[in-house]
């Protein structure tokens, strides 16, 4: 992990467990190393080119809750979101980030993330002692093998949620509803709600509709050239065309046909 880094023999640092091209151009995203698959679904950068005026950058809901550091700006976290958030990310910037899954980020961040639904938040407001260690002109290499280190320890003194974590896990994988959950990990439905406010930022219900709308982006990613809208609907368990509208409309403000386009992706 953090560890791992070593100065080449050029004197650049190098970071075995992230790609070789790094620090290009544009957004890219990595496993992390394995004992903190569990608890991360990936680490992140995003480096935009010094020419031109910035970048716009999409994020859309995911479940997901991020630590994140940006050159210029400093350590934050970026809370579960239940709609679109244009980021607006300025020439020559450097972003850096770890994403932790739900169930989670609650726990690892020692914060109830119902808090930070839909917000960003300093890291001097929840994690003074590494927001003091991830200031605005820190080296890249150096916020990453940061982030990631300080990941591992925050997931490591605080782990996932059980409940809330396989309840997701079960979610995602569609192998079972939200009615079912609560006598499927032996809770009751209060206490699932709870669990699932603290440690994933909102209720099941929602993550469930952040998860279904998660699968057809990755089925518009996955289509190609064309792609066949009432056919995704389906396979992702909407009732039809137009309730798959009305999700996308809401999570991600445009339909999924503008979302396709948006991809270079033609709908029939």
């Amino acid at each position: 992990m953090a560890g791992d880094a070593y100065l080449s023999a050029a004197g650049a640092v190098c970071i075995p467990w992230a790609p070789a091209d790094l620090w290009a151009a544009g957004y890219r995203e990595w496993l992390p190393p394995t004992t903190l698959r569990g608890s991360l679904s990936c680490l992140w950068v995003r480096v935009v080119p010094q020419a031109g005026d910035g970048q716009v950058a999409d994020v859309l809901p995911d479940g997901c809750t991020d630590l994140i550091w940006q050159s210029g700006l400093g350590g934050y976290v970026a809370g579960p979101d239940t709609g679109p958030v244009p980021t607006e990310v300025p020439a020559g910037t450097v972003v850096v980030g770890a994403r932790f899954r739900p169930g989670a980020g609650g726990p690892a961040l020692r914060l109830p993330l119902a808090e930070l639904r839909d917000q960003r938040i300093d890291l001097a407001a929840c994690l003074p002692r590494l927001a003091s260690q991830l200031p605005a002109d820190l080296p890249p290499d150096t916020a990453l093998i940061l982030v990631t280190g300080w990941s591992a320890r925050l997931v490591s003194d605080g782990p996932p949620d059980p409940v809330a974590a396989t309840g997701a896990r079960l979610l995602a994988g569609r192998r079972a509803s939200v009615r079912d959950l609560p006598e499927m990990l032996a809770v009751s439905e209060r206490q699932l709600l709870r669990r699932f406010d603290a440690a994933v930022g909102y209720g099941p219900k929602t993550l469930q509709r952040v998860l279904r709308f998660r699968m057809v982006l990755a089925q518009l990613s996955a289509a190609g050239h064309r792609a066949d809208l009432a056919a995704l609907a389906a396979h992702a368990g909407y009732a039809d065309q137009a309730h798959l509208t009305r999700e996308a409309t809401r999570l991600a403000g445009r339909p999924p046909g503008a979302l396709a386009r948006g991809r270079g992706i033609a709908v029939g």
